[in-house]
């Protein structure tokens, strides 16, 4: 009911992730830089970490959206599985699920990143939620990140997770993959003036044109709560 009193076309503060209303803040601008940075590179191993709501499930669809048109990218939102439901997951995005025979999982993969590679087209798998995944699970990505030729690795992996994920990946039996990661954005919650700034870009991308909504207190409280 409120969205025809103020004008607004769609509810500003949706908890969906959508790119329309990507706020472009110091830190989300950088980790975005730094993922297009290394991808572009040819790094292996990439790692974003955030506590809950800062915005990296935002930052993923903008990397998605920023690849599409040179990349093949996997997806994966909630990889909470076993290590065979992952690779079934990682074979399903890559259309190549109907290759699979006797359980052979890397080759029918390696295939598709070779070919990938031919066409010189870079393949990136993405995990968000990455904290969830079950330590069998992390061994089948190290395994997908040993995939590679003479020259290059066939394929980038980037995790985004909550902080746990560093604690996950700090166990001794998987240490390997903790030095694998070439490249790690920690992104930080908005300043005061951030809010600010935060608010007026979504009540404005949701259609609003009136005077400013939010007084200094309605500022203060709602950062001082986020």
């Amino acid at each position: 009911m409120y969205e025809q009193y103020y004008g607004l076309s769609e509810k500003p503060f949706s908890l969906t992730p959508d790119t329309e209303f990507f706020y472009q803040s110091f830190t989300h601008l950088e980790a975005l830089n730094v993922l297009l940075f290394a991808i572009r590179g040819g790094d292996g191993f990439i790692k974003v970490t955030g506590e809950v709501g800062t915005g990296k499930t935002l930052i993923c669809r903008k990397l998605l959206d920023a690849l599409e048109s040179e990349c093949e990218t996997v997806y994966i939102p909630n990889p909470y599985m076993s290590c065979n439901a992952l690779l079934d997951a990682v074979m399903l995005e890559m259309g190549i699920a109907d290759r699979l025979e006797n359980d052979n999982y890397l080759s029918c993969i390696n295939d598709y990143l070779i070919a990938n590679a031919r066409r010189e087209r870079r393949s990136v798998i993405i995990l968000d939620e990455a904290q969830s995944l079950p330590q069998e699970s992390l061994e089948a990505i190290r395994l997908l990140s040993n995939l590679e030729t003479g020259k290059q690795k066939l394929v980038q992996i980037v995790l985004f997770g909550q902080p746990e994920l560093d604690t996950l990946l700090a166990r001794s039996s998987i240490r390997q993959l903790q030095q694998r990661i070439i490249h790690a954005y920690h992104l930080q919650p908005l300043n005061r003036d951030s809010v600010r700034s935060y608010l007026l870009h979504r009540v404005k991308s949701a259609g609003y044109r009136g005077p400013e909504l939010f007084d200094s207190a309605s500022m203060r409280r709602i950062y001082k709560l986020s």
